[in-house]
């Protein structure tokens, strides 16, 4: 069984920067693409960045040259780095993980409990 923790939300003022964390804990054979999602109160959980076992990345546009995202593959780990912070940014982040026992099987998505992050003006 995996086990994904999501850390590091907090209160930060427009135009400030935080940095969340996630790890994948338990029995690990294969991370495959990492993933942080958010959701604003109201509206669908969306993507927002991931990162593939090669360190390929990709972001939401609302996001892109003010978040990156990067992983740790000895520590299962990924983190994502925002700064420039907006308003518009507040919502629940959600670290999201594949996994497979086997390196070319199905894989099972894991997530996070989530971490609230709050952008005020």
């Amino acid at each position: 069984q995996v086990q994904v923790v999501d850390s590091g939300g907090g209160l930060v003022q427009a135009g400030g920067s935080l940095r969340l964390s996630c790890a994948a804990t338990g029995t690990i054979f294969n991370i495959h693409t990492m993933r942080w999602y958010r959701q604003a109160p109201g509206k669908q959980r969306e993507l927002v960045a991931a990162i593939t076992s090669g360190g390929i990345t990709d972001y939401a546009d609302s996001v892109k040259a003010r978040f990156t995202v990067s992983r740790d593959n000895a520590k299962n780990a990924v983190n994502l780095q925002m700064s420039s912070l907006r308003v518009e940014d507040t919502a629940v982040y959600y670290c999201n993980v594949e996994h497979s026992p086997v390196k070319w099987g199905p894989r099972t998505q894991y997530w996070g409990q989530g971490t609230q992050v709050t952008v005020s003006s």
